[in-house]
């Protein structure tokens, strides 16, 4: 019968992580605005100290959605039209995170997935991340 033990654990380069790769969870943008001026950086600190810092600025949802409409430029498809008129509309960076999914459909179906994955990839980079979840729960005492 093997005999098993708790100090002989599998290294990190023979897990499934380390076959599937470690991936970041990519998260939507916030909401809130960052407040404008001095007067609502103000107002907003007395309210709720902290919170604007990690709302996104305005003036960044016309780079981002310029990035989304250059990843279809080359897609000649009648989708590609729809999305991108979607693109044109929305109001926050959240409204885009939401379109990532379809972007990456209809780039798919017009090149390869893994041309839509280098691409979503590049739309990443402007949304926040975190680390996964490990999966393990604390110990209760």
């Amino acid at each position: 019968m093997p005999t098993f033990s708790l100090l002989l654990r599998p290294r990190y380069r023979e897990t499934l992580a380390s076959r599937i790769g470690w991936r970041e969870e990519v998260c939507p943008p916030s909401l809130r605005q960052a407040p404008r001026s001095a007067w609502q950086r103000m107002w907003c600190w007395l309210l709720a100290p902290g919170a604007w810092h990690s709302s996104p600025p305005v003036h960044r949802l016309p780079p981002v959605r310029r990035a989304f409409l250059d990843t279809l430029a080359d897609v000649a498809d009648p989708a590609a039209g729809t999305l991108a008129d979607r693109i044109g509309h929305a109001h926050s960076l959240r409204d885009l995170w939401h379109l990532r999914a379809e972007v990456f459909n209809v780039v798919a179906r017009s090149h390869s997935q893994s041309e839509a994955e280098q691409r979503l990839a590049r739309l990443n980079c402007h949304f926040p991340t975190r680390a996964p979840r490990s999966g393990f729960v604390p110990l209760l005492s």
